[in-house]
């Protein structure tokens, strides 16, 4: 069973390390890992991740790699060797750029630091009318199933979809992969850009391990006292 702290995902959408560094003191020992997305690794780099990880807190680098296989693997292997936890690809990427990720970690593995690897299938920001208009004739939920499915026979670690989606996956493939959810928003909080979304109680009993939480909690006037609220209502469990 997960403890409720180490369930949460804190996303670091800022702009600036000293941000950055500011949430992680403020909530280090309190939460599962720390998100670094394209946004704050863009403006500081791979040396913020470092620092992170050498505060003794676990990093998730949410870079969505999407690329020829050979490009994927060398990112990915880099990543590896600055300790990440967790990392994304995307799943549109396909089963020959998963599977070679997925080989290129085992051959490779550093004592057991090999990081979780997430298949991201359909972004939280999408509706069906989305997919529609970029050519993808299936809904999302059963887009989402398809590349699961994929992912899985690639060697996936685990999936990143939303709550909408997660019974149909549970359902599927049960325990057989690690289930990571966006679009947490708490009872009463702007959903912002998010579309397919649920609150952390509800999330969670859809089936998600780990749940990626970001300005419910960065942006609060005390990130503290949010993620507090958050994990009490967790407790329920």
């Amino acid at each position: 069973m997960i403890k409720p702290a180490d369930r949460i995902i804190i996303a670091l959408d800022v702009d600036t390390r000293f941000e950055a560094l500011e949430l992680v003191r403020k909530l280090k020992g309190k939460v599962g890992l720390f998100k670094m997305g394209s946004q704050l690794f863009t403006a500081e780099g791979p040396e913020l991740v470092r620092e992170i990880a050498g505060l003794g807190e676990r990093v998730f680098l949410d870079l969505k790699y999407h690329d020829i296989p050979n490009t994927v693997v060398k990112a990915v292997l880099a990543a590896a060797r600055l300790g990440v936890s967790m990392l994304t690809l995307h799943a549109m990427g396909g089963k020959g750029m998963m599977s070679a990720v997925a080989q290129a970690l085992n051959d490779s593995n550093r004592d057991g630091l090999t990081p979780l690897t997430l298949a991201v299938t359909v972004l939280t920001s999408l509706g069906d009318q989305d997919l529609k208009e970029i050519g993808c004739r299936s809904a999302s939920r059963e887009q989402v199933l398809r590349l699961t499915d994929l992912a899985q026979q690639s060697g996936m670690d685990g999936i990143v979809a939303s709550p909408a989606e997660l019974p149909a996956l549970r359902e599927r493939f049960g325990n057989s992969l690690t289930w990571v959810t966006p679009g947490i928003r708490p009872s009463g909080k702007d959903t912002n850009d998010q579309i397919r979304i649920a609150t952390p109680l509800a999330a969670v009993q859809a089936g998600a391990d780990y749940l990626v939480i970001g300005r419910p909690v960065t942006a609060s006037h005390d990130p503290v006292q949010s993620l507090e609220s958050i994990l009490g209502e967790l407790s329920q469990l």
